[in-house]
């Protein structure tokens, strides 16, 4: 009895780890033989002092891969085990903390883990970028936007801006209709003297000549210039510039064209932009009316001419390309003025076909464009209207009609001869059958006497068939 009042308050009531009055086990605070309060303190070491107002944290889990930080160097000298027999040396063998390694932490250490906890601060990167850097473009990418709204302020010389925009075109020709309106009110109120105008047509000339993509680019945009530039100097205006300078080149095709692989080259692109001008440069007439430059009509064939006088393969491709862009407008207009020159450059390729010396590939490309021309250069012209449409006068006439069968199962259409005695036969046959559709639904009249007759008639062989199945259904359901 006097045991129980020598206990402080709270000792030796450790949990399910009590061995005896004591509580038993280092962890618990109990000594064992029942030790006293003054026993207890000289062991027990002096508490650490909390920090007021916060709670304490929870003691950080020790990796299981190594022993507690100073659990060598703190534990007692008795609580080593012996080796076992063919164990590996402490040195060589992996340091592994059993499970319950945490238990056999000292209550200083203990206390001192819970007093403060080791907090592991990752290091911190510094980062090289920069809210001020330059926006970022990959490789090749153009971060052209500009949109020419602004005029040529930012541009010192005509050339500059010319050129840019003439860039601009080619890598985006889809911007033309929204950006040419105020490209020309800009070359307005820039281009004002012979000189600058003179650039303007060059700058032209030698983007549409330079690169084989922009030849129909710079055809329209020179004959949007041609109407919308104001200003029209003593030496010419910009469309009479740009034909002068057309017929520069043009002086010297016989050269160019048996010069060497470059001229010849640079010959080619000339004559490709030239039939592009041919169908797109539009003169308005005093009456309104909107024709095409005879000059350069003359001059294509010209250029056809030089072309076949030398027949090299590089040649004969630029005339097939001429011909092929050019060719059905041509023609038209030199049959309107009764003439056969058509004719005679047809003639011309066939003779180049039989005796020239240029490659299989260039002769097939030749025949394929006679082949073309033979067929109107493909053009299909439209059907007449639906009044004057005949069979004699329409292929097409009975392309939409329907498809009949005979009872043999035989095809026949409107375009049969003996149409009307097949399609009578037909009506006569489905006289004998009710007027269906395709889902069942009944088309005649109700109260039809014939189709009444159908409904209530059934064969023998079907009436037996059926009431048997009456029966064995019956007779199924009473089971």
């Amino acid at each position: 009895m006097s045991d129980s009042f020598d206990r402080a308050p709270g000792a030796g009531r450790g949990r399910s780890r009590g061995l005896g009055r004591g509580g038993g086990g280092p962890e618990g605070g109990g000594f064992p033989n029942g030790a006293g309060p003054a026993e207890r303190s000289r062991h027990q070491p002096p508490p650490q002092p909390k920090a007021p107002g916060f709670l304490q944290p929870p003691p950080l889990r020790q990796p299981r891969t190594a022993p507690p930080p100073g659990a060598q160097s703190e534990a007692p000298a008795g609580s080593a085990r012996p080796p076992r027999p063919g164990a590996l040396p402490e040195q060589t063998r992996p340091q592994r903390a059993p499970p319950s390694s945490q238990d056999k932490i000292p209550q200083q250490n203990l206390e001192s883990a819970m007093a403060k906890p080791q907090v592991v601060v990752a290091p911190v990167l510094m980062s090289k970028l920069s809210a001020n850097a330059p926006e970022f473009y990959p490789s090749g990418y153009s971060n052209y936007t500009e949109s020419y709204e602004d005029g040529c302020e930012d541009y010192p010389t005509l050339s500059e801006y010319v050129q840019d925009f003439l860039n601009h075109l080619t890598e985006q020709p889809g911007s033309f209709e929204t950006e040419i309106e105020q490209f020309a009110e800009t070359l307005n109120g820039w281009v004002t003297t012979d000189d600058a105008l003179k650039e303007l047509v060059e700058l032209i000339y030698q983007q549409a000549t330079s690169i084989p993509n922009f030849s129909y680019m710079g055809a329209r945009l020179c004959n949007y210039l041609s109407h919308h530039l104001t200003i029209s100097p003593q030496s010419g205006n910009f469309r009479q510039l740009l034909l002068q300078r057309c017929r520069t080149e043009y002086e010297v095709k016989d050269q160019a064209a048996k010069g060497d692989e470059v001229t010849r080259k640079r010959f080619h692109a000339f004559v490709l932009f030239l039939g592009e001008l041919y169908l797109n440069l539009e003169i308005k007439g005093t009456n309104g009316q909107v024709t095409r430059a005879d000059i350069l009509q003359v001059g294509l064939r010209e250029l056809l001419n030089a072309l076949f006088s030398n027949p090299m393969d590089d040649n004969l491709i630029c005339a097939v390309k001429l011909l092929k862009l050019t060719g059905s407008v041509l023609e038209d207009t030199w049959k309107e003025k009764g003439k056969t020159d058509m004719e005679e450059v047809i003639q011309r390729i066939e003779n180049v076909v039989l005796d020239a010396n240029c490659s299989r590939d260039v002769k097939q490309m030749l025949l394929k464009l006679v082949e073309l021309r033979s067929s109107n250069w493909g053009r299909v012209h439209a059907t007449s209207t639906y009044r004057e449409a005949t069979p004699e006068n329409d292929p097409n006439y009975f392309m939409n009609e329907p498809t009949f069968y005979t009872s043999e199962g035989i095809p026949f259409t409107a375009a049969d001869p003996d149409y009307q005695e097949k399609y009578q036969e037909l009506l006569e046959r489905e006289e004998f059958f009710p007027d269906y559709e395709e889902n069942g639904t009944d088309l005649s009249g109700a109260g039809d006497p014939y189709l009444d007759d159908i409904d209530d008639e059934m064969d023998p062989e079907i009436e037996e068939a059926y009431e048997k199945f009456c029966l064995e259904s019956e007779r199924k359901r009473k089971q």
